[in-house]
């Protein structure tokens, strides 16, 4: 464990247009098909998950960041992205 406060310096914003298509859609499929991805009372296909999480990014009410210590990407409201973002990274959506 970590005696740093700001968890931020894991993290890193990947812009979704710095992905080449197949690789944001494989983000995308992995981040939907996660155990607690929570889309409500019903069952949602992943075609629908990846469809909806598409739009937020498309939207830019979410983003992708990279997380450093899990060498995995998550996807955050942009509401969110202040704990995410790296302390070099000025220009937050």
């Amino acid at each position: 464990m970590s005696d740093d406060p700001d968890p931020s310096a894991n993290w890193l914003k990947v812009p979704k247009d710095a992905l080449s298509e197949h690789a944001l859609q494989g983000v995308l499929e992995d981040f939907a098909s996660r155990d607690g991805t929570d889309y409500g009372a019903q069952e949602v296909e992943l075609e629908q998950k990846v469809a909806q999480l598409r739009n937020e990014l498309d939207a830019g009410t979410c983003v992708i960041v990279f997380d450093r210590l899990t060498n995995s990407c998550q996807i955050v409201s942009r509401k969110d992205i202040a704990v995410y973002s790296t302390k070099d990274d000025n220009d937050a959506p």
